[in-house]
């Protein structure tokens, strides 16, 4: 039995370098997912390879604003996520302290849909309705080059077999191949460790159905609930990563250190103490994509392009990284369907030059909108400070003006 699963496989990739397939899509995270469902749903065929050997549905929670909620809606997702992603929040709530003084106490209702999902879900909800075989596991690009006989790519696998792409979509998050074959630079880092986790209330927990987002001392705190029993939360610590918070218990350790030398409110440290220590994750670095760089850089040659993170990382900063991502699988599909329907890779050149056209100046305002509020978060400089604060306003931050985009019907 073993010898004809690899006598398949082999046949596989064989056929896979001989039939050339239409569209390639690297990378089955959300961005993947999503694109292949929209393209699926457009009736048009695509191929998810996946380097994991499951679906990546391990995670903590994402945010997913009006403007995501209206593209799940278009890929046929978006009852079965609203029952799964519970209450709707209803409030953000800003509080600054330096000890025991609270410098700033802002909260402002929420006006359009923001739920929290967790990932598991998401990513099973856009996986299930896909064709069988259109995600390929088990398969990691090693690189990409230019296809002389079209205007796709020759995928060079890590297992050395090769696939020609007649369209290469590169959704594989800030460390693509297919982003550095485009020529774009490595995404920035911050080095900030976040500590991740749930904490679950069997008897209910006191908070409101609000996104608390707490400033102590260098360190910054996200809150919110997902149900009457169990709360998400985020703790940003203030030190370059070291071997000790790469681990998630040594790490939480360390969080309720620095949360108790500030003086940090004790429903903030009793909520990280009696977390699932299975639920736990650190993520050591805070990835980002400059603005300056989604604005000019090139996101295509031929018939290769990229999408979500891959595109447009920009941090956690204005919880829009996996709605955005979303928008472009509309998007994308969108565009590409025409091209279809027309024929021609040039065609398909063209479409998706136009969906760079589209969603270029809407990823450039997102990105410089999270920059600098990253930037507040983290200059100690008042001038630069109340610069970004200037441009947040102008920027609708506040209001989640960026909540209320529409990228359209698919």
């Amino acid at each position: 039995m073993e010898e004809e699963e690899e006598e398949s496989r082999g046949s596989i990739g064989n056929d896979m370098e001989a039939e050339a397939p239409g569209i390639v899509i690297a990378g089955g995270g959300i961005c993947g997912l999503a694109t292949a469902l929209a393209l699926h749903r457009k009736g048009i065929a695509s191929l998810v390879l996946e380097k994991s050997k499951t679906l990546r549905a391990e995670g903590a929670v994402i945010g997913v604003h009006a403007n995501g909620w209206h593209v799940l809606e278009q890929l046929g997702v978006a009852a079965e996520l609203r029952e799964t992603a519970h209450a709707p929040i209803t409030a953000f709530h800003d509080v600054r302290r330096q000890g025991n003084k609270i410098t700033r106490d802002d909260q402002y209702p929420v006006r359009t849909e923001f739920r929290c999902l967790n990932r598991k879900d998401l990513i099973e909800a856009l996986a299930k309705d896909l064709p069988a075989g259109a995600i390929r596991f088990g398969c990691q690009i090693a690189a990409v080059h230019e296809d002389p006989s079209s205007h796709g790519a020759l995928l060079t696998m890590v297992d050395g077999t090769t696939i020609k792409a007649k369209a290469l979509i590169g959704c594989e998050g800030t460390c693509s191949v297919v982003a550095k074959y485009l020529g774009l630079p490595p995404v920035r880092a911050i080095p900030r460790p976040v500590l991740r986790g749930f904490t679950r209330y069997p008897h209910g927990h006191p908070f409101e159905d609000e996104f608390l987002r707490l400033s102590v001392g260098e360190i910054f705190i996200g809150r919110f609930t997902l149900n009457e029993n169990l709360v998400h939360f985020s703790v940003t610590m203030p030190d370059p990563p070291t071997e000790l918070t790469r681990d998630p218990k040594k790490a939480r350790g360390l969080a309720l250190e620095d949360l108790q030398r500030l003086q940090c409110p004790a429903e903030i440290i009793d909520l990280v103490r009696e977390s699932d220590p299975a639920s736990l994750n650190v993520v050591t670095k805070l990835l980002y994509r400059p603005p300056w760089e989604v604005a000019f850089g090139g996101f295509q040659k031929g018939t290769v392009t990229i999408a979500g993170d891959a595109m447009h990382a920009m941090g956690p900063f204005i919880g829009q990284g996996g709605s955005a991502g979303l928008e472009d699988a509309v998007v994308l599909a969108r565009a590409l369907a025409r091209a279809v329907g027309a024929g021609g890779e040039e065609m398909v050149g063209k479409a998706i030059a136009e969906y760079i056209r589209e969603r270029r100046l809407r990823l450039a305002r997102l990105s410089l909108e999270s920059f600098v509020v990253g930037l507040v978060a983290r200059s100690p400089s008042p001038v630069t400070t109340l610069a970004c604060a200037a441009v947040s306003m102008l920027l609708g931050t506040r209001s989640h003006e960026h909540a209320k985009y529409d990228c359209g019907r698919l």
